[in-house]
Formats: structure tokens, sequence, C-alpha cells
């Protein structure tokens, strides 16, 4: 199984990426170091917005190419509705990927334990 991730940085900016395993990915952006993102080394990670599971990697790079095409406003938009996924990438509506609405980064941080989850 893999992941694509939006997780949001300081000063409001939405990064998208996808990982095979999301708590060491997490870890990477939240550390700056290493195999951090270029963007993260430099942009620090306040919150993981959206995460959705893909069967494949391949699966999962065309859902972050093509989130990667859409406008901040339509980005915002997906965050407030994920629903709207298919209407916003046509394309994606054959794909077969699960929205995980209650994914945060201090799960994948393990800063917080399981019994305080929503």
């Amino acid at each position: 199984m893999y992941y694509t991730y939006m997780i949001r940085c300081e000063g409001g900016s939405l990064y998208t990426g996808i990982a095979k395993n999301m708590f060491s990915r997490m870890k990477e952006h939240d550390s700056q170091e290493g195999k951090c993102a270029k963007y993260t080394k430099g942009h620090k990670v306040i919150a993981l917005e959206s995460l959705w599971s893909s069967r494949d990697r391949s699966s999962a790079c065309r859902l972050e190419y093509a989130l990667k095409t859409l406008t901040k406003k339509e980005k915002e938009l997906l965050l407030t509705k994920p629903p709207l996924l298919s209407q916003l990438l046509p394309a994606m509506e054959k794909e077969d990927y699960v929205h995980h609405p209650k994914a945060c980064l201090e799960f994948y941080l393990k800063r917080i334990r399981l019994p305080d989850l929503p």
C-alpha cells in the first residue's frame, strides 16, 4: 500500500507527496534533515491536512501529480470537501483511492497515544 498526502507548512503553503511508510516519512519531514524533501527543509511542517491510500506506487504517483496540478484555491477546497476529488480531478474518478479523514501528524510522529485519537 502507498499513500499520497498533503501537509501544511508554516506560512500556509501546502506540500504534496507520496510514501510507503507514513511514520518514517512524516519523521523525515519533521526533522528537516536527511531524506526530508527539499521544500520541507526550509518550510516547517505544521499539519497533515489530507491522506489517501492506494494499492500501488503507480496509483499514488498519479494522484500526487494530479493534486500538484490544482491551484492553491482548489487544493484548499478539496481539503474542506474531500468528496470533490472526482469533480476537481475527473481523470482520477476511475482510480481506487481511500481517503483517511482523521489522519493527523501527531499520530504519525507518535506524539499522541492511540486512546487519545478522536
